[in-house]
């Protein structure tokens, strides 16, 4: 594999994509059927007969008989259609990189302490264009909690207007672990979030045990999510799971369960959970678990998960920082799982504030949340938290600054995520040309091209050059390459967690660049479908991967208990890219 570097004296964060809104015009069955070749035009209704159209237009109709089972569930795009991807690129829609937190806490969860006006301002201090305020499911908050909430959000949508503040919570999912799910504001938002609460939360119907009957509650709620879109009673749902591996019970068949459940909602997990002070050693920090991630196996554990997959990785979750691991293991179905970052902010490390006088679970539990804060006189280290934006981005392309488009680049895969500010912008493009042009595709889309098409992948990258928010300046030292083959019935065993096909192939030494600078990668002949994906590293902390130093050499180190200060351990990770070859 070759690769080249050249330098801009610019900076460009943004990228381009289609312009059409399809994001809830199919689903993964009726796109199935579309493409099958085993269905006559005769039996799909009108919707459907449509996407058959727009699928023969890209050249994958008949895919699942020609080896491609499962592709079509890559990415909306591959419903959409194909001209605007060709020669004038800038047609497309995403014009924005947006950062943002989806996981979030205030006065109105038991465990934190926070009004949502504190979060969003230093959410938007910091650096964030969106938020998601996710206060903790459970009785009291889907009896009272919900409801209390969403005026101080109205108030803080109004007091702060260039920040998109999302209403959500955090659902204890049924048999495993907590999960972000989050609506498009609306009319119906508050009553739409407190009755998927009090009829799906496994606190509230006590479904919190490894069962089949409670996992089905968990997949029957994501598809009850989806029905209120389709019904229109809000016009937008998300689910990300939180903090995947820091209990080992989000078991992989879960997982797959709740992505095929309704894959317009279901689209990701944490890649790197919040808590990231938790590792800041004794003396200016609490020297606990980065990330919280300091547990072990337990009884509801899924048993195949190494006693290793209970530690973060360089901040990352086990199961993302892992290379042809689990996450790995779902990209190579064809299928879109995204990561995000996040803070996860519940008490903040570093503040001078404190809960009121008088408060307590039994006041909580009576009023649904904790009076205001108060200023405390002492400087809080041991907490494990940062304010949203201050570590932690996701960056989502976006067609414009609205909550649709935001959910929308969130459905789509347009991430990628950072710590400590380590660079300023990436952009991502696959690229490849055929009969009729060159044709390119950006983060979460799926490259349509001829078989035998040369496929190149451009990385544009710029530095960064200001102090983050712990006043140095990162350095971004190597950007690493991920490949990995899809494979047709890969997920036959729905508990599979590893993908053998997948490893790093190449490294670039970034040191020293400065400003705007671009990597291309020649990815040969585009004979199989196939995925990539991106990460970048400061350099400071690395080790050979879970899986070997064949599979990758130099990957995030697995943090020490107490003694794993994140800010000398920064990495960036994208979200893949498919390529799919056609007739």
């Amino acid at each position: 594999m070759n690769h080249s570097h050249s330098h801009g004296g610019h900076s460009h964060d943004h990228a381009h994509d289609h312009s059409h809104d399809h994001s809830h015009d199919h689903s993964v069955d009726d796109l199935t059927l579309a493409a099958s070749s085993d269905a006559a035009d005769g039996d799909l209704t009108p919707a459907e007969l449509s996407r058959r159209s727009l699928l023969r237009a890209a050249g994958i109709t008949g895919a699942l008989t020609a080896g491609m089972a499962g592709m079509t569930g890559v990415t909306p795009a591959m419903a959409e259609g194909r001209d605007e991807h060709r020669a004038d690129w800038r047609r497309g829609s995403v014009r924005h990189w947006l950062a943002g937190d989806h996981h979030i806490h205030t006065q109105y969860s038991s465990d934190a302490m926070y009004r949502v006006v504190d979060q969003a301002q230093h959410a938007a201090a910091y650096g964030l264009d969106w938020l998601v305020i996710t206060d903790h499911g459970g009785a009291t908050h889907a009896r009272i909690g919900v409801d209390l909430v969403n005026p101080d959000i109205r108030a803080a949508r109004a007091e702060l207007p260039e920040t998109l503040i999302f209403q959500g919570l955090e659902w204890n999912i049924p048999a495993a672990e907590h999960g972000t799910v989050f609506v498009a504001p609306g009319r119906h938002e508050v009553a739409v979030l407190k009755q998927f609460e009090t009829d799906y939360d496994g606190s509230v119907k006590d479904a919190r045990d490894n069962t089949p009957s409670n996992e089905a509650l968990a997949v029957a709620g994501i598809q009850w999510l989806g029905r209120q879109v389709d019904q229109r009673r809000v016009d937008d749902a998300l689910f990300l799971a939180n903090h995947p591996a820091r209990n080992g019970i989000d078991s992989p068949h879960e997982v797959r369960a709740w992505r095929d459940a309704d894959p317009r909602v279901a689209i990701g997990w944490e890649g790197a959970p919040g808590h990231q002070a938790g590792g800041l050693p004794v003396g200016y920090g609490p020297g606990a678990a980065r990330g919280g991630y300091g547990n072990s196996a337990g009884a509801r554990s899924f048993p195949g998960y190494p006693p290793e997959s209970y530690r973060s990785w360089g901040g990352f979750d086990f199961y993302t920082a892992t290379v042809g691991g689990l996450w790995d293991s779902l990209l190579a179905e064809g299928k879109p799982w995204s990561i995000s970052a996040n803070s996860d902010s519940h008490i903040n490390w570093g503040a001078t504030s404190r809960r009121p006088d008088g408060s307590s679970s039994a006041q909580f539990n009576a009023a649904g949340r904790y009076g205001d804060p108060v200023y405390g006189g002492t400087v809080n280290l041991t907490a494990s938290d940062f304010w949203p934006g201050f570590y932690s981005r996701t960056h989502v392309g976006a067609s414009d600054r609205s909550y649709r488009a935001v959910m929308k680049g969130m459905r789509d895969g347009r991430m990628w995520v950072d710590h400590g500010n380590l660079v300023k912008s990436v952009d991502v493009r696959l690229v490849a040309a055929d009969r009729r042009g060159s044709v390119q595709e950006t983060l979460g889309g799926t490259l349509l091209a001829k078989r035998g098409s040369r496929v190149q992948l451009v990385v544009t990258i710029t530095a960064q050059d200001v102090p983050n928010w712990s006043q140095f300046v990162p350095k971004l030292n190597r950007v690493d390459l991920i490949r990995g083959a899809v494979v047709p019935g890969h997920a036959s065993d729905r508990d599979t967690m590893t993908a053998p096909d997948t490893k790093v192939v190449e490294q670039t030494d970034t040191s020293g660049h400065t400003g705007r600078f671009t990597l291309k990668y020649d990815l040969g002949e585009l004979d199989e479908p196939f995925y990539v994906r991106l990460r970048g590293t400061d350099g400071n902390r690395q080790q050979p991967g879970y899986y070997g130093g064949e599979v990758d050499p130099a990957g995030p180190a697995i943090d020490v208990i107490g003694d794993a200060d994140p800010w000398v351990d920064l990495w960036f990770y994208t979200n893949p890219i498919w390529a799919v070859p056609i007739r």
